[in-house]
């Protein structure tokens, strides 16, 4: 063997010399190092594509399942047909003006082309800027949203287009669900296959929800601007625009400011798109549109819930657009609504009493006013149609006309003393009785043991059947305390029996819709006009109109007030003062008032011949402008009154003077709730 100079043998000396000049073994193990984080790196990076490569398939393939899946639960996509719109149902008064509107939808739809180009605009500024451009989806929009939720870490933005939000609206519930978000997706996507984009956007337009129970453009503008949708502002378009986000908080009824704030963003957005110029944009901001409020605390509303109770048995279901036209007057309906309101407001808490109703017909029974309550709002229950009461000696006039028709005259006379009836003593007020009286001083200035008398004399069946003849259609029972109007009656019956006095003693049948028409003008309903039948002879209806015209000359009523024009009616009292009435007519009108509380409880010693008779007076002065003078059936215009001095003396020495006639009335209170307690 050879060995170098060293004694190293020559395959060693051979391997130092071929090493690079200053490599050391530390280089040649960081080299090694160094290939093999790369081979690391690059095996982590295959691993990462393929695991990315792996979950995005698994992610497409579950989210076309998922798709899949809710499309199988879908119907099937030629079967599905665009839901017709409830029908709307306008209620007009009987100068054509609008009163209320019902139906789901509340408005009638308003073609796209009838519509002034900003409103449509509106919506699409700060809804769906590239409604015109995606097809259902927006991809953008999507991308916005979920950058906004992620910032908020909430649910912040939704990314909806308009065509999602129709497809939501027509066909989902409002649930926010991924479900109902793949479903609502899928059917935009149907619905641009379907329909055009105009076609889409007049949809939408005509069914979204704008608040204040308001469905549609049409709705809305007439609920908050009272206008058609064809003529709203750019002001007011902006308003509209803004609600869509929020319509319960962002209502102008009761958060204007929220409003206009939200209506400025749209009008800005528009600029923005291109949709308005700059100064257009400018000018409807500085001036707001006007909110009009709905009137008397929205109390007309109670006429419209009586006119859907009366319109399916007219006409059935109804299943498109129709108007209902109603003899209600309008100027007569705001009248009668401010006077129970504000007699209410400014009186109310005086005599213990917190609701009232009231309503006015003609004498051939056309319901010209309805009053069901002083705020509906609070309370949707009508009182003047559903409420059953006593009335009191509001009832005494079919006691009367039961004695009138078997004989008796305004002149006959009775005696006014007590008088007792198996245990029970009805008593006058302050036990004070007057004698021999005539029927036509006794019903005056509602003596109640004369009432009695006349009901036992001729029995309490007798006056049954005289009140259900006149249109009382309540249950009544037949005893002794009849004639002080002990059984329950409604004001809309009460007042309606009264009319056959106010018409010369014709039958009647209240009544509040007169046509109802399609929109396209069919006559669906039209009230026919039979021939009334007579219930009281004329002869019978004059003495009757004699007594009643006494009771506001110098009876219960003389506080009512109608210069020149003949009247008559009849107070009531219940137990108690728990109810106050008062029906009062003249040859053009009946109005009946009634005021109490709902819990039955009892006033602070309201008569029917104090508030009632206020209201009553209030509302007839606003019918009669202009209304030429006629005399009550059966009396002359002019025929004099009973002076006060030609009322009886007591017949006991030591009774007092008789008490203020205004207050007569309270004696029905009073001696019934002596009875009551006895028994």
């Amino acid at each position: 063997m050879r060995h170098g100079p060293h004694g190293e043998d020559a395959p060693a000396a051979t391997a130092r010399a071929a090493r690079a000049p200053g490599q050391t073994r530390r280089g040649r193990a960081s080299g090694r190092s160094r290939g093999s984080a790369t081979k690391r790196k690059r095996r982590r990076l295959r691993a990462v594509v393929y695991w990315t490569v792996v979950l995005t398939l698994w992610h497409a393939i579950a989210t076309g399942a998922l798709v899949v899946w809710i499309g199988l639960h879908l119907p099937p996509m030629h079967a599905l047909e665009v839901p017709r719109r409830p029908p709307a149902i306008e209620i007009v008064g009987l100068d054509g003006r609008a009163l209320a509107r019902r139906g789901e939808m509340g408005g009638a739809v308003v073609p796209l082309t009838e519509m002034p180009a900003y409103v449509p605009n509106a919506f699409i500024a700060i809804e769906d800027r590239r409604f015109y451009t995606h097809r259902g989806i927006d991809p953008v929009g999507l991308a916005r949203a979920a950058v906004a939720n992620i910032l908020r870490l909430s649910v912040w933005q939704g990314g909806s287009t308009i065509t999602q939000q129709l497809a939501k609206n027509l066909f989902l519930t409002p649930d926010r669900t991924l479900t109902r978000k793949v479903e609502e997706a899928i059917l935009a996507l149907w619905l641009e296959y379907k329909f055009s984009k105009p076609e889409i956007l007049e949809l939408y337009l005509n069914r979204v929800y704008f608040g204040a129970g308001a469905y549609g453009v049409e709705a809305a503008a007439q609920r908050y601007f009272g206008k058609s949708a064809r003529d709203l502002t750019l002001a007011e378009a902006a308003v509209l625009a803004g609600l869509i986000k929020s319509p319960s908080r962002l209502a102008p009824t009761h958060n204007f400011e929220a409003a206009s704030r939200r209506a400025q963003l749209v009008l800005a957005a528009m600029t923005s798109a291109g949709l308005i110029r700059a100064d257009a944009a400018k000018v409807a901001m500085a001036k707001p549109p006007r909110i009009v409020q709905p009137a008397a605390a929205g109390v007309v509303n109670y006429v419209a819930d009586h006119v859907m109770d009366a319109l399916n048995d007219l006409v059935g279901r109804i299943e498109d657009d129709v108007v209902v036209e109603t003899s209600i007057d309008p100027v007569l309906q705001a009248a009668a609504e401010k006077a129970v309101v504000e007699e209410l407001l400014h009186k109310g808490d005086k005599f213990g009493v917190e609701q009232g109703a009231l309503v006015a017909l003609t004498p051939d029974g056309a319901l010209r006013a309805l009053v069901g309550g002083r705020s509906y709002a609070d309370s949707q229950f009508n009182r003047a149609v559903s409420a059953r009461r006593q009335p009191g000696s509001a009832f005494k006039p079919f006691v009367y006309l039961t004695a009138i028709e078997r004989g008796l005259t305004p002149e006959t006379v009775r005696e006014d003393k007590p008088i007792a009836v198996r245990g029970w003593r009805p008593e006058n007020y302050r036990q004070e009785y007057f004698g021999a009286v005539t029927l036509k001083q006794a019903l005056a200035s509602s003596l109640n043991s004369v009432a009695v008398r006349l009901t036992l004399e001729f029995g309490p069946t007798a006056v049954v059947r005289t009140a259900h003849r006149l249109g009382i259609a309540s249950k009544l029972t037949p005893n002794a305390s009849l004639a002080l109007g002990t059984s329950e009656v409604t004001l809309l019956e009460l007042a309606s029996a009264y009319a056959p006095f106010a018409n010369g003693g014709l039958a009647i049948t209240p009544h509040v819709v007169e046509r109802v028409r399609s929109a396209d003008g069919r006559i669906l309903y039209q009230r026919p006009h039979p021939s009334p039948g007579r219930l009281i002879e004329p002869g019978y209806v004059a003495m009757m109109n004699a007594m009643m015209r006494e009771t506001l000359a110098t009876g219960t009523a003389r506080r009512a007030e109608l210069p020149g024009w003949p009247a008559a009616g009849k107070t009531g009292t219940s137990q108690d003062f728990r109810d106050a009435w008062f029906i009062g007519y003249t040859s053009h009108l009946i109005v009946g008032v009634w005021l109490g509380n709902d819990d039955a409880s009892p006033t602070n010693k309201l008569t029917g011949g104090g508030l009632p008779v206020d209201i009553w007076s209030r509302v007839m002065k606003a019918a009669h402008q202009r209304v030429p003078v006629a005399a009550v059936p059966g009396t002359a215009t002019g025929s004099p009154a009973i002076a006060p001095s030609a009322m009886p003396r007591p017949s006991s020495p030591l009774a007092s003077a008789p008490p203020p006639t205004s207050r007569r009335d309270e004696l029905d209170g009073w001696f019934l709730d002596r009875w009551f307690s006895r028994r």
